[in-house]
C-alpha cells in the first residue's frame, strides 16, 4: 500500500478567474416544433432525465476496421477558427497536490499551461449535399417491416447522405411523471431497449421484434456493460408501490432475449438505501452500487462475492469496472470523510494500493480504470481535478487545458462510468469542451502521459460533437443534429488530423426528428448508428423511442 501525500491546509486561489458559463438552458438545441409527429419534443422535469451510459459503451464494438466514407465526406479547410469557450481559464492539477481548479456547476474551465503550443486542427464540417436522391419507405420498427405511414423519414435524402434504416416508437400509458427507459445494449444482430417494465430486443436491420421480456415492476438500475457472451444485469423494483425498493437484480441474456436468475440484493448495513441502482460488470462480477453502499456478485448465478470493506479504516461505497479491471471509491471513517480511490479484485474486493484525495474532494467520474482516469472534484468550493494514476495508484500526470468541459450528469447519478462524457484509448484521453448557445464545441486530445492536450477538433459554427467511443487507435465521434442540419458520425486517428465522415445522415424529416431526442442514448456499432429516448411522458400516445441509421 502506498503511503498518500498529504493535502495541504489552504490550497491558493487561482489569479484571473471569472464568471463561467453554466449549462445551456433546457430549450437550448430543439427544433421548433412542426407536422412531424415524432420531432414533438416531450416537456420533461428536469429531475426525471435518465442518466446515460458510457458514450462509447457500445457492448458489441466494431473491430479496427471501421467503414469506408460515403461518397461525399466532409471538408476540412486548413486554419480553422480558434477554439471556442476560452474566456476563462484555469488549471486542472492534481487532487492531492492541492492545486484548485475552479467551475460553475457541473461546468468547468481548463487552461493552456503557458508554453503556447495547444493545437487547434481543422474543423470538422459537412460537405454541401447536391440533389436529391428517392428512397424507400422507412421501416417504422413496429413489426411489420413496412415502415410507417406518417412520413418517408428519407424523403429529404441528400446525394452522399446515408439513410434511417427504422424508426421504433412506443405508446405507453404509466405514470404522471412518464417512464424511465434507461438502457440500450447493441449485441450481434439485436439492439435490445427497456422501457418501464419491460425489456425489447430489435433486429439491427429492419426493427422487426425479436423477443420481449416483462418485469413486475419498473427497471430501475441498468450498466451499458455485458459479459463477452452477451449477458448483463439489471435491477428491477420490488414493486409498484410508493414504498418499493430498487433491489430485484435479474440476469439476461441479450443474444437469446432470455431472463436468467433472479435474486434481492441483500443490505449491507442499516443505512443502506435502495431507491435505485447501479450495477458495472467485468468479466463474472457485477457490483451494485447503491447510496452509501455497494456489494458485488457473479453474474453467472448471482451468488455474493464481497462487499464494501469493514467499517474500520476506508470503506468502499462505489465500484467502478470494466476490461477485467476493477476499482473502489472508499470514504475513510475520519472526521473529514476523506475519499481514497482502490485497486479491487473483482473476485474479492481486495486491495493492494489506495490513493487519498484533499479534503473535501470526491470522485465524480472514473473516465477509464485501465489505465486509470478519474475525475473529481469538491463541489462547494468549485474545485476540479483529473487525476491519471499508474497500476501501483502513484500519481502518473495531471491534465491541463483549455476550455469548458461537462462532468456528466450531476449529483443525482450513483454510478461513477454512466455519465463520462469523454473516451480513453491507450494513453489518450478524449474530451469535449462543454456546448453553449450559439457556438460550437470541440474534443481534445490529451497525452495521459503528460497530461497535456494534444491537439484539438472543433465542430464547427453553433454545432455539438461527442464520443462515442475509442478503439483501435482512433476516436468515433457524434456530431448531433442540429435545426437546419442533420447528423453525422465521424472519426479521427488517435494522432489528430482531419476527421472523416463514416456515416451521414439524412436532410429532411429525418433530421428533425433525429434533433427532437432529449439526453439520448447513442451507439455505434457494426456501421450503424443507434438514438433513443431515455425517458417517455407515457400518456398513451405514440412517442420516438428508437432510431437506427445506416447504408
Amino acid at each position: 500500500m502506498t503511503e498518500p501525500p498529504q493535502p495541504p491546509n489552504q490550497p491558493p486561489t487561482p489569479s484571473g478567474y471569472g464568471h463561467l458559463p453554466g449549462p445551456p438552458p433546457s430549450g437550448y438545441g430543439q427544433p421548433p416544433q412542426g407536422a412531424n409527429p415524432y420531432a414533438q419534443q416531450p416537456q420533461q422535469p428536469p429531475y426525471a432525465q435518465q442518466p446515460q451510459q458510457p458514450p462509447y459503451g457500445a457492448p458489441q464494438q466494431p473491430g479496427p476496421g471501421y467503414p469506408p466514407a460515403p461518397p461525399g465526406p466532409p471538408t476540412m479547410p486548413p486554419g480553422a477558427p480558434g477554439a471556442p469557450g476560452r474566456k476563462a481559464t484555469v488549471l486542472v492539477a492534481a487532487a492531492v497536490a492541492g492545486v484548485l481548479v475552479l467551475g460553475a456547476g457541473t461546468y468547468f474551465a481548463f487552461f493552456n499551461d503557458g508554453d503556447g503550443k495547444d493545437p487547434a486542427p481543422p474543423v470538422a464540417q459537412s460537405s454541401p449535399p447536391s440533389g436529391a436522391e428517392p428512397s424507400a419507405s422507412v421501416d417504422n420498427g413496429d413489426g411489420s417491416g413496412d415502415g410507417g405511414a406518417e412520413a418517408d423519414l428519407n424523403s429529404g435524402r441528400k446525394q452522399g447522405e446515408d439513410k434511417v434504416l427504422w424508426l421504433k416508437t412506443s405508446k405507453v400509458d404509466g405514470p404522471g411523471l412518464g417512464v424511465g427507459a434507461k438502457g440500450q445494449w447493441v449485441v450481434g444482430d439485436t439492439v435490445a431497449k427497456t422501457v418501464w417494465k419491460s425489456l425489447v430486443g430489435y433486429a439491427v436491420t429492419d426493427g422487426k421484434e425479436k423477443w420481449k421480456i416483462d418485469f413486475p415492476a419498473e427497471v430501475c438500475g441498468v450498466t451499458g456493460q455485458t459479459t463477452e457472451d452477451g449477458k448483463t444485469v439489471v435491477v428491477v423494483k420490488d414493486g409498484d408501490g410508493d414504498g418499493a425498493v430498487c433491489n430485484q437484480m435479474k440476469m439476461i441474456d441479450l443474444k437469446a432475449g432470455k431472463e436468467g436468475w433472479t435474486k434481492e440484493v441483500p443490505k449491507e448495513g442499516m443505512f443502506d438505501i435502495m431507491t435505485d441502482a447501479s450495477p458495472t460488470i467485468t468479466g463474472d462480477t457485477v457490483a451494485i452500487n447503491r447510496f452509501i453502499s455497494t456489494s458485488a456478485f457473479k453474474v453467472s448465478t448471482g451468488d455474493r462475492l464481497f462487499a464494501g470493506s469493514g467499517s474500520e479504516g476506508c470503506k468502499a461505497n462505489s465500484y467502478a469496472a470494466d476490461k477485467g479491471k476493477m476499482i473502489a471509491v472508499a470514504t475513510c471513517q475520519d472526521a473529514d470523510s476523506t475519499v481514497e480511490i482502490q485497486d479491487a479484485d473483482p473476485a474479492t474486493g481486495k486491495k493492494t494500493w489506495s490513493y487519498r484525495l484533499a479534503k473535501g474532494l470526491k470522485v465524480t467520474n472514473v473516465y477509464s480504470v485501465d489505465p486509470i482516469v478519474v475525475d473529481v472534484s469538491d463541489q462547494a468550493k468549485k474545485q476540479r481535478a483529473i487525476v491519471v494514476l499508474g497500476p501501483d495508484g502513484k500519481l502518473r500526470s495531471q491534465v491541463t487545458g483549455e476550455g469548458n468541459f461537462a462532468s456528466g450528469c450531476g449529483l443525482g447519478d450513483r454510478d461513477l462510468m454512466t455519465c463520462r462524457p469523454a473516451a480513453v484509448d491507450g494513453d489518450v484521453l478524449y474530451l469535449p469542451t462543454s456546448p453553449e448557445v450559439g457556438v460550437g464545441n470541440e474534443i481534445v486530445a490529451f497525452d495521459l502521459s503528460t497530461g497535456k492536450a494534444k491537439w484539438r477538433t472543433p465542430a464547427g459554427e453553433k454545432r455539438t460533437i461527442r464520443p462515442l467511443k475509442a478503439a483501435g487507435g482512433q476516436l468515433v465521434f457524434y456530431r448531433q443534429a442540429g435545426y437546419d442540419h442533420a447528423g453525422e458520425v465521424l472519426t479521427v486517428p488517435a494522432a489528430g488530423g482531419t476527421p472523416t465522415a463514416v456515416l451521414r445522415h439524412p436532410s429532411g424529416p429525418a433530421a428533425e426528428v433525429e434533433n427532437s431526442f432529449f439526453s439520448p442514448l447513442v451507439h455505434y456499432a457494426d456501421g450503424r448508428f443507434f438514438l433513443s429516448a431515455t425517458r417517455l411522458q407515457a400518456k398513451g400516445k405514440d412517442e420516438k423511442l428508437l432510431m437506427v441509421f445506416g447504408k
